[in-house]
């Protein structure tokens, strides 16, 4: 309780000095500096520790005369221990990072658990590190987002502020990770931002800068990709890039596919052991057949980048086909086709990490595969390592609806922009094919599954962050359908409200009586002892506790009406009206707001 106590006393000597001293903009200015340092931190950490765990036992397993076995075997080590530290050490469900921080923007105001700081850089290192064939991205943005969440909790910052600094999070661990500092920048704007002003930006780039000097200093220049050829853009080749964009798309729609399926299968098994099991062994068998999906798969897309296909050959038995072309490019597809299910395995059994990697790794593969497929055919002389860098950003652009993620992230680990007209073909024609597919994201459906949907049209966004069950009033005085015209007319006359909710005994809701419907008949003395039951009007419109906030509008819309009642089912519950519908939205569109 002491350290409470402190860090409370603390809390508010800041913001006392802050409210005396600085302006809010000043404040944010000068809370990116440690959001940027402890989200790019957190970011090299993860990779740090999830490398480490791989280099140990990858190195055990391929000189052990017993490899394949031990690649079998690995990935469902690492699933096990993950589901052991989320049961017994976290003893929470870590879950998928990105999902989850989008979910506390819309509907918690943006805040975001304390113990997501550290989760998942533990799961996301065990589950990758042993070969689980997901990525470290998404954990790091999550984890990254919750450091800056937390720093605005702490502070007793406002849901517009904690906003900011997610993005700030966020932008930070993605520039950390790709030493790309515009890509994280972007990345925040289009998967996480409401609204962006240059109020909210500045400290946004502020964040991102500090990150890749942590990275700089931590990790030198060193960087994931080794990318040894690059030609400019040859404008011949333009068809070329217009097939790749709808391959790409194609491809991206594909995994998403896969991935919503296998995962809704694998719900519906009761037993998270039996999950386990399944997902486990599903991996297994998949890696001791082609070790390429092991892991995040970096190896395996440096060898793409550079048009090297023996890492389909690695460790395998499959080694006999490298000098056949045609089995080389079925082999690429295969390994395409059967990523989607590696990730989707690696999740379902109980593993915690990211799409963004397995993204990269069908785009490199994709684009390798396309240029192969029309070289080989002697239709073209296609630069492989262009293509493959192309296809990344596609894949990036389809499955994350973030085009411009997409282009900026090859630009930046390309050191220019010599493929920039390529990438914008590619990437627009990926976001439109897969938009034909999904109209979410791979990260907004799983939000949007749990009712809520998550949009950069502020009006959907703010609507959103209604909170329905704070709408309802309750101060309508309820009869019951066995009284009397007379009964109700002290209740008319101590009522500020003109509508009379019909309940009986059990709370259920029967129907209502309208002051405007009864006017006529209050004072005639011979219809008094007329029933309420006959009276009473049933509501051609219900709002219910599954309505979101956009439901709630469209009734409105529909109905006319100036009051709606709400139900639990059949109980009654009050009214929501639309004074206080807008109400609320001015409210809050002014909290997440630049002034």
């Amino acid at each position: 309780m002491k350290i409470k106590a402190r860090i409370f006393l603390l809390v508010q000597k800041i913001n006392k000095w802050r409210y005396e001293h600085i302006s809010e903009k000043q404040f944010m200015m000068i809370l990116s500096l440690p959001t940027g340092f402890l989200a790019g931190l957190s970011a090299i950490i993860i990779k740090k520790l999830a490398h480490w765990i791989r280099d140990y036992f990858y190195n055990i397993a391929t000189t052990d005369n017993n490899y394949d076995l031990l690649f079998f075997i690995l990935p469902t080590i690492g699933i096990f221990l993950t589901i052991l530290v989320c049961r017994y050490v976290i003893k929470r469900d870590v879950g998928h990072g990105i999902p989850g921080i989008l979910y506390a923007i819309q509907k918690n105001k943006g805040a975001v658990k304390p113990y997501n700081t550290f989760a998942s850089i533990i799961t996301s290192s065990l589950t990758v590190g042993f070969g689980g064939s997901v990525g470290l991205e998404g954990p790091s943005v999550s984890t990254g987002s919750a450091i800056g969440s937390n720093i605005g909790q702490l502070l007793r910052l406002n849901q517009k502020n904690i906003v900011v600094l997610i993005g700030m999070g966020c932008a930070a661990s993605l520039a950390s990770i790709f030493q790309a500092p515009i890509t994280g920048i972007i990345f925040a704007i289009e998967v996480f931002m409401i609204d962006i002003s240059m109020a909210s930006l500045v400290p946004i780039m502020v964040s991102s800068f500090v990150a890749i000097l942590t990275s700089y200093f931590f990790l030198g220049r060193a960087f994931e990709y080794t990318i040894t050829t690059s030609t400019a853009f040859i404008p011949s080749n333009s068809l070329f890039y217009v097939g790749l964009g709808i391959f790409v798309g194609l491809m991206s729609a594909y995994f998403m596919y896969v991935y919503f399926r296998v995962d809704k299968r694998f719900k519906r098994i009761k037993s998270p052991w039996m999950r386990f099991a399944l997902g486990s062994a599903g991996l297994g068998i998949l890696i001791f057949i082609f070790p390429a999906l092991y892991g995040e798969g970096y190896e395996a897309i440096n060898a793409a980048l550079n048009a090297d296909t023996s890492i389909l050959f690695a460790n395998t038995f499959l080694s006999i086909f490298h000098d056949n072309t045609w089995i080389i490019l079925l082999l690429l597809l295969i390994i395409i086709l059967f990523k989607a299910f590696a990730t989707s395995f690696t999740f379902a059994a109980g593993g915690v990490g990211g799409t963004f990697a397995p993204a990269l790794f069908i785009g490199s593969f994709s684009g390798m595969l396309f240029a192969m497929f029309f070289n080989t055919l002697g239709l073209g002389e296609l630069n492989v390592t262009n293509f493959a860098l192309v296809g990344m950003g596609g894949v990036i652009a389809g499955m994350l609806h973030a085009p411009l993620t997409g282009i900026f992230l090859i630009a930046e680990i390309t050191n220019g922009y010599s493929l920039m007209v390529p990438l914008m073909i590619v990437t627009a024609l990926s976001y439109a094919i897969n938009r034909m597919f999904f109209k979410d994201s791979i990260y907004t459906k799983a939000v949007s599954e749990k009712g809520v949907k998550v949009s950069h049209n502020k009006d959907v966004s703010i609507l959103n962050m209604m909170n329905i069950n704070k709408l309802i009033e309750t101060n309508f005085l309820t009869v019951h359908p066995e009284q009397t015209l007379r009964e109700l007319l002290p209740v008319i006359s101590s009522s500020t409200r003109n509508i009379f909710p019909v309940i009986d005994n059990e709370g259920n809701l029967k129907g209502h009586v309208l002051f405007d419907s009864i006017r006529k008949i209050i004072f005639e003395p011979s219809q008094y002892d007329t029933l309420i039951e006959d009276i009473m009007l049933f509501p051609d419109y219900l709002i219910t506790t599954e309505d979101s906030a956009q439901e709630v509008v469209k009734k409105f819309e529909r109905s006319g009406n100036y009051n709606i009642v709400v139900v639990d089912g059949k109980k009654y519950l009050g009214y929501i009206s639309r004074a206080q519908m807008f109400t609320t939205y001015q409210t809050t569109l002014k909290e997440i707001s630049d002034d």
